[in-house]
């Protein structure tokens, strides 16, 4: 197979194997990937498990038509890439094998005995090596997910050589969709090592890839952005899909009968997606990528032995080891005497950041009641409070309790100029009378909505939650929209107005039409009356002071000498600051700036 016209397929299919790494469900098989650089000088990427050696070093033959490799560069030390370095060695004495210090290291405790000394490349993140035409560069990816990890970028032909990165399971012969298996490997295997892989994703972003070569899985060509996306969010923790995971044990089917009561009551609701996992038969592997998924998990479980049913305690102990966090978990627990389940799963989960953990908590005593049922109808509501305010059919959309959200806060204004939807970060959002209800918001004259508001004379404010990313302030604070659709490769939802609100990170929206427009130099104000107003959620509002406190990325001032801009982070270099200087991320004035101490 070619990967391009010089970079050549030679790995191998695994169907043979049942269980990969002795524990993950592999039906469709694995494959151990493997690539030939053609060149002045020929380099080949890794090696393959120890069961294909043969079939492996034949591959390798077959392309090359009679010329011998000059490099084996060893990315990743792991067996099931490693375990042919001595078949490989053997086979091509004058081959020189090409890894860091640490790769050494571990190579040693491998192949005890192997005499490579004089074959050995020690390479140092960031070093390069010419094959020719191809220049390699190589970039240090320590924990993700072993010590030492590396990647190869080839900026010839612009290839991320990614080791583990971007693998999934499956062989290469079986057509399956890549998003479901690459989500279960890389929770199950790399998902512990976010911050690792975040800081790989930092890396990544300065290179120019058009193809990506993983390990594992399929070589990725085409919609990288889409890979890549999927990665930073599983990487961040952030969710991915909106939906309720319930994960469950039942001894004698009671606890069984309230799950399967509660999803009706989800779906009922609105609830987009709601996947049940019975943790003592399904696959452990997939209950934790749901987890990782949805937004929200509900733990049902018996107490047993006073503490939980071994296969919940199982399934805790895979979230708590992947650092799962920023997720909402509310507990059902069944005891006849002394239900002990949901104190022992809330402790199991302490240590987690960010989780909101839902009460009160349901207990069942032996089977399900009308109280029971009466409950899990109060939850389900508890829950499904974002899915209903966002259905046209179902929401409120006539909660005044959407105006207690303003404060001095931060939001995203959305409008429409008649060929896409648009929005910009605003902090200046006012209710100025409740008889009738007005709101005032003030925009910035030099922001593309404030022509398309004056314009139009109708906008929505979201109010932006606690959860929000530094990404949404970044998508909608530091871009025009006279140049750039804020809403490229989503899906907005409308109020009634036709106005896209945005489907998560937001307590509340309102939807505005405008009666007024006062000119107040700098900035117009809209004084405006509320034609709908949605509660999308209970999280508190995200306010300047969170935002600065928790949510802004430092700005790098060291070494620098200038002035730094409060809201974003931009930095002036300069003695000065210009009076009428505006920033040109965020689009505010030089009173938003202060000096680099």
């Amino acid at each position: 197979m070619k990967v391009t016209n010089e970079i050549l397929y030679v790995g191998v299919n695994d169907h043979k194997v049942d269980l990969f790494e002795g524990q993950y469900d592999v039906p469709n098989g694995m494959a151990y990937n493997s690539y030939v650089i053609m060149d002045e000088k020929i380099a080949v990427m890794d090696t393959v498990d120890q069961n294909f050696g043969k079939q492996w070093l034949g591959n390798i033959d077959n392309v090359l038509g009679g010329r011998k490799p000059d490099y084996l560069i060893v990315q990743h030390m792991e067996p099931d890439h490693s375990a042919n370095i001595y078949n490989f060695a053997q086979a091509y004495p004058e081959a020189k094998i090409v890894g860091n210090a640490k790769t050494f290291n571990m190579m040693a405790n491998f192949f005890e005995g192997m005499d490579i000394e004089d074959r050995k490349v020690v390479v140092a993140d960031g070093d390069s090596l010419s094959l020719g035409r191809h220049e390699l560069t190589f970039v240090f990816a320590p924990m993700v997910h072993w010590p030492e990890v590396m990647v190869t970028y080839d900026s010839t032909e612009k290839v991320l050589f990614s080791a583990d990165g971007f693998g999934k399971f499956g062989a290469l012969d079986v057509d399956e969709e890549w998003d479901c298996e690459a989500r279960r490997y890389y929770f199950g295997i790399v998902g512990k090592y976010g911050p690792q892989v975040q800081a790989l994703l930092k890396k990544a972003a300065a290179l120019d890839i058009e193809i990506i070569c993983p390990l594992h899985g399929p070589v990725l060509s085409e919609n990288l952005g889409h890979y890549i996306s999927l990665y930073d969010t599983w990487s961040s923790y952030a969710v991915e899909s909106d939906g309720i995971v319930i994960a469950y044990t039942s001894v004698y089917g009671n606890t069984k009968n309230a799950v399967e009561a509660f999803a009706e009551k989800l779906k009922a609701k609105g609830c987009p997606k709601v996947s049940i996992h019975d943790l003592a038969r399904d696959d452990m592997a997939e209950a934790v990528e749901d987890a990782f998924r949805y937004g929200k998990l509900v733990l049902a479980t018996t107490t047993y032995n006073a503490g939980i049913f071994p296969f919940m305690r199982d399934f805790i102990e895979h979230l708590t080891e992947r650092n799962y966090q920023k997720r909402t978990v509310a507990f059902i627990e069944n005891g006849s005497w002394a239900p002990l389940a949901a104190k022992v799963m809330k402790g199991m989960l302490e240590g987690c950041k960010d989780l909101t953990l839902v009460d009160p908590v349901i207990t069942i005593k032996s089977a399900v009641k009308q109280e029971n049922l009466e409950q899990l109808e109060v939850l389900a509501n508890e829950l499904c409070m974002d899915y209903i305010a966002r259905s046209e059919e179902m929401a409120n959309k006539n909660d005044m309790t959407a105006l207690y959200r303003i404060g001095y806060g931060l939001y995203v204004v959305t409008c429409n100029d008649g060929e896409k939807d648009n929005g910009l970060i605003v902090n200046t959002v006012t209710q100025v009378s409740d008889a009738p209800n007005r709101i005032a918001v003030n925009i910035n004259k030099a922001n593309y909505s404030h022509d398309v508001i004056k314009r139009t004379g109708v906008m929505n404010v979201n109010c932006l939650s606690v959860d929000a990313p530094f990404s949404v302030f970044e998508r909608f604070g530091f871009h025009s929209g006279r140049d750039t659709d804020k809403f490229n490769g989503t899906t907005p939802c409308r109020s009634d107005n036709g106005i896209a609100f945005l489907d998560k990170y937001i307590n509340s929206f309102i939807s505005l039409k405008v009666e007024n427009y006062v000119d107040l130099g700098s900035h117009g104000m809209f004084i405006c009356s509320v034609t709908e107003a949605r509660v999308i959620s209970d999280k508190e509002t995200m306010t300047y002071n969170y935002y600065h406190a928790n949510v802004k990325p430092k700005p790098e001032t060291e070494g620098k000498k200038g002035w730094v801009c409060k809201i974003c982070g931009y930095i002036y270099e300069g003695d000065e600051l210009p009076d009428d200087f505006v920033c040109p991320l965020c689009k505010h004035g030089a009173a938003d700036f202060e000096p680099i101490q």
